[in-house]
């Protein structure tokens, strides 16, 4: 099967914020400590990947950096998500490290969770969704970044373009990142006082299915397709060419190949915060005169392509400001 690659054009005008935490240790210090990072997915996907970047470059040269990917958008039952944190665990109890980083829900709720509140060992999670409130978190050990998407943000450029909406639709995997992002949607439909209908789904044709359906709305909000294990990306392009008709808007940029505008969380913001914490704490900080926060950068897309094939016209100010996708021809 061919695939499709992408490449995101970035502009002069990307938004920057700066990040909280600071901090650090000795060069003679860096060589002796150990930094553990448990990701809850697997490299590959666009999401991890961008975290990986930001924590990497944070941590480089600063200690001895090891990573284990528990790959929950595969490993998505229960057992299997348990099984991959005592494979973490594990690593842990055998290797030692002296910090622990985390990314996203999973490694929180079957890592951190049960086996490391108010431990000995320090963590810094990231990629939380929404709140840690169900983990209990913060503990005596942890700190850390929570995911917020820019909900409000985008639906207030999408009411710029379709002034008069009255019907949505929310398109996303089954999973539970999914079902958490889904209910702050609908939280923000009744708000804004516009009716929201969905569909999580597990395969690509339901996917397909579920967005041709979506065109009889005014607004089609494209969630995450990460566990959507039969996605194929050149498919699913040439469905979307054909049949879309409405505005459609996403807060994930490795959809915007698929969509025609996105105000879009950075995660790279959550790998630089989580190094820059775990140096901290590594430097004598304890984790709890650490404060819990949420991201706030972001970046605004526009996908010309798609706009063309729904015959759509955007306001100047938003195509003058926002980053444009470039899709390259699909290769074998």
């Amino acid at each position: 099967m061919s695939r499709a690659k992408w490449l995101l054009a970035v502009p002069a005008c990307a938004l920057l914020a700066s990040v909280a935490v600071d901090g650090g240790i000795s060069g003679a210090d860096a060589a002796e400590k150990k930094c553990l990072f448990v990701s809850s997915y697997k490299r590959g996907y666009a999401w991890s990947d961008g975290v990986e970047r930001g924590l990497r470059a944070v941590l480089d040269g600063k200690c001895e950096y090891r990573q284990f990917d528990m790959d929950t958008k595969r490993r998505q039952s229960p057992e299997a998500k348990a099984q991959s944190a005592l494979e973490a665990k594990a690593i842990i109890d055998s290797w030692k490290p002296d910090i622990v980083i985390t990314a996203d829900d999973n490694a929180a709720k079957y890592l951190i969770k049960p086996y490391y509140k108010d431990h000995a060992l320090p963590f810094v999670f990231c990629g939380v969704n929404w709140t840690a409130k169900e983990y209990g978190f913060p503990y005596s050990n942890v700190t850390g970044m929570i995911e917020v998407a820019p909900i409000v943000p985008m639906l207030d450029h999408a009411i710029d373009i379709v002034p008069n909406l009255r019907r949505a639709f929310y398109i996303g995997a089954a999973t539970l990142t999914e079902r958490k992002n889904l209910e702050r949607f609908k939280e923000a439909s009744q708000q804004l006082g516009f009716e929201l209908d969905s569909a999580l789904v597990d395969t690509n044709e339901k996917w397909l299915e579920a967005y041709a359906r979506a065109q009889e709305m005014d607004l089609v909000i494209v969630g995450s397709n990460a566990g959507i294990n039969d996605w194929d990306a050149e498919r699913t392009l040439k469905g979307v060419l054909a049949t879309t008709r409405k505005l459609s808007v996403t807060n994930h940029e490795w959809m915007m190949p698929l969509v025609i505008a996105g105000v879009t969380k950075m995660p790279e913001e959550h790998g630089e915060w989580a190094g820059k914490a775990a140096l901290a704490i590594l430097g004598g900080i304890s984790p709890s005169a650490i404060p819990i926060v949420p991201n706030n950068r972001r970046d605004i897309w526009i996908n010309p392509r798609i706009v063309e094939a729904a015959n759509l016209t955007l306001p100047d100010s938003m195509m003058r400001k926002a980053k444009k996708v470039v899709q390259l021809e699909a290769k074998p």
